[in-house]
């Protein structure tokens, strides 16, 4: 069983009782009580359900690859893939898994309810990140109450939960458009190192890249290195020739 050192020190009896997690491992599922779950890496268990698809359906299911752990991480809509790219882009992210675990709790009536977060992510302090993904305008009473229940299991073992809808425009435009360079095969050792020589001090993207040589050959090692945050400019706006480039500080050899 996949499992961390450390376990949480702030989760109370009275606020972690009636939680289970279940999760997936070596293809057997485990069924825990909460004050487990801290030690348990999800980042490296199977999804606790599939991602079924059909004729007709009205949501989108596939399999995104992710640079950050060169695995596939399933989605089943458009909104879960967006947000499953922007935590492929997150430099902090190391570890990625999508239905991570069910969640088990009993309703102040008594009865039992359920519920698997749309994904886990581990950042490199260690720290856990679990997102739902759901347009406001689409949750409804029983989907808050499964919602405020996962935060109140996750602010319990301390990990960080967020609800989100669609991220900005621009902002996914520009980074699924980097996404197309995310892979290594794109980090050629010596224009990488001229481009970080060349962005030490802020300049447009194409004359950066003209410098160093033919922008063909040059702009996928750019890309790539806007991609993995060695290289930076304002992703809140359009990427376009005179976005001014600049090296990240660390990042030139």
């Amino acid at each position: 069983m996949p499992r961390l050192d450390l376990v949480s020190g702030g989760a109370s009896a009275a606020t972690v009782e009636g939680f289970e997690v279940a999760f997936v491992d070596d293809a057997e599922e485990q069924r825990v009580p909460l004050t487990e779950a801290a030690m348990v890496l999800f980042e490296s268990c199977s999804p606790v359900r599939g991602f079924p698809s059909w004729k007709g359906q009205r949501h989108h299911a596939g399999s995104w690859w992710t640079a950050t752990t060169g695995t596939l991480v399933g989605y089943e809509s458009w909104l879960e893939r967006d947000r499953l790219v922007l935590l492929d882009f997150d430099p902090q992210v190391v570890g990625i898994a999508s239905q991570p675990f069910w969640l088990f709790w009993s309703t102040p009536e008594g009865r039992r309810r359920s519920h698997a977060p749309d994904y886990f992510a581990r950042r490199s302090d260690g720290s856990a990140l679990v997102l739902d993904c759901r347009p406001a305008h689409r949750i409804k009473p029983r989907d808050q109450a499964a919602f405020e229940a996962t935060r109140a299991a996750c602010e319990a073992l301390g990990w960080d939960y967020q609800v989100v809808d669609g991220p900005p425009e621009t902002l996914l435009g520009n980074v699924r458009w980097l996404a197309g360079y995310r892979h290594p095969r794109h980090e050629l050792a010596e224009v990488a190192a001229a481009l970080r020589a060349v962005f030490v001090v802020p300049v447009g993207l194409m004359d950066g890249a003209g410098w160093v040589g033919d922008p063909i050959a040059v702009l996928p090692v750019l890309f790539h290195l806007l991609w993995r945050g060695e290289l930076r400019t304002d992703l809140s706006r359009p990427l376009h020739p005179d976005a001014v480039v600049t090296a990240t500080p660390g990042a030139v050899a």
